[in-house]
């Protein structure tokens, strides 16, 4: 199957995960993927970092992800759907793909493997067992503050050979990495950044889209940053970017997505900012923050 890599770029949201008396709230779901569809988002990562993809069962992602398909369809919106996978043995990793296979969704955003902080041969094999086992595009997300391990350039641009690895979630926190993979990279493979802050700067230095959990709030502003700097109004795109860069100070400022779900629980979109152990809400002093940058006529 040849896979269309135009269809990688842009603004994407790494969808939370709404859970109500501790089920998974398909209603706010559906009223979620309502919401985003309608608005300036090209693609959805379900049960991600920011789903709490680790932790849902099997049959809650599965259900994730057609309740997801379903709504989206219902909308009449052409847009594609990633699963969120991660893990540290290759072989559950591909019967994991293998077993998911059927669900509907377009593609997958695998990160690295976390806490064993394999050789970059052992992570050019296992990206490469991955995509042997499915024919569906994949993104890469490189994350070493969180998995332990850093995937190079060198590895990137390797496993950037493979038809179905058509680009990265770009975490690796460090500036050089990240400006010489944009430099060097095949024209079609894509790197998004994945890292809220640096959003703006990551796109003037050539990077082809982003996957930002903050996003979920003043979509239409963080979709203005990209757009203006197609059309190269890079000093529109600044100022955007200005009036918009404490959101995900104010987003981050605790684990998330708890500020994520208490912003959308507070503007009706969710109707629980419940979250699953070890991950909790926010603090009341973070919630009063929330409120009143909700209530700020300027932002």
């Amino acid at each position: 199957m040849e896979i269309d890599r135009s269809t990688q770029h842009g603004l994407w949201l790494p969808l939370i995960t709404p859970f109500r008396d501790g089920t998974l709230d398909e209603a706010s779901l559906r009223r979620l993927v309502t919401h985003y569809a309608a608005g300036a988002i090209d693609g959805l990562i379900l049960g991600a970092t920011t789903g709490e993809g680790m932790a849902l069962d099997d049959d809650e992602t599965e259900r994730l992800v057609a309740v997801t398909r379903a709504a989206l369809a219902e909308t009449g919106r052409a847009m594609p759907i990633y699963l969120g996978l991660s893990g540290s043995d290759t072989r559950k990793l591909v019967r994991t793909i293998m077993r998911t296979a059927a669900w509907g969704m377009d593609g997958y955003l695998i990160a690295c493997p976390y806490y064993i902080r394999p050789s970059q041969q052992g992570l050019f094999l296992h990206f490469s067992a991955l995509a042997d086992s499915t024919d569906k595009p994949i993104l890469i997300y490189n994350i070493p503050y969180r998995t332990g391990v850093n995937l190079g350039n060198e590895t990137m641009l390797r496993l950037a050979e493979r038809a179905n690895i058509v680009g990265v979630k770009d975490c690796c926190a460090d500036p050089a990495q990240s400006f010489d993979l944009v430099r060097q990279k095949p024209v079609d493979f894509v790197v998004l950044t994945g890292e809220d802050p640096f959003y703006y700067s990551a796109l003037t230095q050539g990077a082809d889209g982003a996957i930002l959990a903050s996003a979920h709030v003043h979509t239409a502003a963080f979709a203005a940053v990209r757009s203006k700097m197609l059309a190269n109004d890079q000093q529109g795109a600044l100022a955007d970017w200005q009036r918009l860069a404490d959101i995900p100070r104010l987003l981050f400022a605790e684990p998330s997505p708890a500020a994520i779900k208490h912003w959308l629980w507070r503007s009706g979109l969710i109707d629980s900012p419940e979250m699953r152990l070890p991950m909790v809400p926010v603090s009341a002093g973070l919630a009063e923050r929330i409120e009143r940058a909700m209530a700020d006529p300027a932002a």
